[in-house]
């Protein structure tokens, strides 16, 4: 049973406006933010993507680690049960190599693009549409921003909480019920937001500076 989810900042940047919503300006800047999301159970703690501690190409700003940011919530690597990594891109699963002892799940094409950075990792648990990580949390394939990438939904107090990853940047995706500019599939993006639009799920996004 989830007792609480909470969203880790720990970066600033921009990103085009073409990279969020189809036939958006490549010009215009649109603020982004880098977080991960700290998942509590009554046995577990779950990190929803692991982060990054560098960013080649961007320009960032107050930029920490996730690792920092867990310490000022009294949270230590090492009290880390579970990570469960939305998408196998640097930014979501660099930092995973300091969790070395978690059980890491991640769906099993992006565990091919994303095993390099795995070595380090002892507990490693691929899955193909889905997988329960504890009541109430389930990570579920999308494949909409890349080839595996998922959500991860989040039962909590009554609603269903959904950790969106990549599959939209800005809540201007899910106002307009407009896909995302940035993906492999258009129609998997497209049945995303057709599905979490709905008013049983609340989605909470880790690059909308809201």
């Amino acid at each position: 049973m989830v007792k609480g989810i909470q969203r880790l900042h720990y970066g600033d940047t921009t990103l085009p406006e073409s990279s969020i919503l189809p036939g958006g300006d490549p010009a215009r800047a649109t603020p982004i933010i880098f977080s991960v999301f700290l998942v509590q159970t009554e046995k577990k703690r779950i990190l929803v993507d692991a982060g990054c501690e560098t960013m080649p190409g961007f320009v960032m700003h107050n930029f920490t680690t996730p690792m920092a940011v867990l310490q000022q919530y009294g949270v230590g690597v090492e009290d880390i049960t579970d990570v469960i990594i939305t998408h196998a891109h640097h930014d979501h699963i660099e930092c995973i190599k300091y969790f070395p002892h978690t059980t890491v799940h991640i769906q099993e094409d992006e565990y091919r693009d994303g095993r390099e950075y795995l070595r380090h990792n002892t507990r490693i648990c691929p899955f193909s549409e889905s997988v329960e990580v504890d009541e109430g949390v389930t990570a579920v394939k999308i494949g909409g921003h890349s080839v595996g990438s998922c959500v991860v939904e989040c039962e909590w107090n009554g609603r269903i909480y959904v950790l969106c990853g990549d599959e939209c940047y800005t809540f201007s995706n899910l106002k307009q019920r407009i896909p995302t500019a940035s993906t492999v599939s258009p129609d998997n993006s497209r049945r995303f937001i057709e599905t979490y639009t709905h008013p049983q799920y609340i989605c909470l996004l880790c690059h909308d500076t809201e």
